[in-house]
């Protein structure tokens, strides 16, 4: 019996650039600088980044450039929760901790608060324009490039 082989070497992966901002800012707030600074509009998805059935979600804009054939999502790295816990006392009434947990969509980067996610991969120029728009905002702590092969969580980054 003959055994049949599939190479997937040809395989070509998604193209995509993204920018990992540090900011103190609430999404929205950075969404409209964003749209102000590189002239986009990006727009709150219907329903945020579900993982886990709902117990870890992560807000998400997007926006689809028709011009250029290019999708942009804003996500945020951060998923904040909250666990009440049974705590130890003596007395008569039980008292409950309140513990609050970060959750990271990309853990290799728990310093990063947003990923800005451009699904065409462009030449260095125009990146290079995108990041310097981007730090121009007062807010923006910093702003830089991620290579994506560099990650190790790349398919958290899968937003359809």
């Amino acid at each position: 019996m003959a055994i049949h082989k599939l190479v997937l070497d040809d395989v070509e992966e998604d193209l995509f650039t993204l920018i990992a901002i540090h900011c103190t800012l609430e999404d929205y707030r950075l969404t409209y600088l964003l749209n102000k600074f590189l002239g986009i509009t990006l727009t709150r998805r219907a329903s945020d980044l579900d993982f886990q059935n709902g117990e870890l979600t992560y807000s998400i804009f997007e926006w689809e450039d028709c011009k250029q054939q290019t999708n942009w999502s804003l996500v945020s790295n951060v998923c904040k929760t909250e666990d009440y816990r049974q705590g130890i006392s003596d007395s008569l009434f039980s008292i409950q901790e309140k513990t609050t947990k970060n959750n990271y969509l990309v853990p290799e980067y728990k310093t990063v608060n947003y990923f800005l996610k451009i699904d065409n991969e462009f030449n260095f120029s125009k990146e290079k324009y995108i990041l310097n728009s981007i730090l121009k905002i007062p807010q923006v702590a910093t702003a830089y490039s991620i290579e994506s092969d560099q990650l190790k969580s790349k398919d958290h980054l899968i937003f359809s």
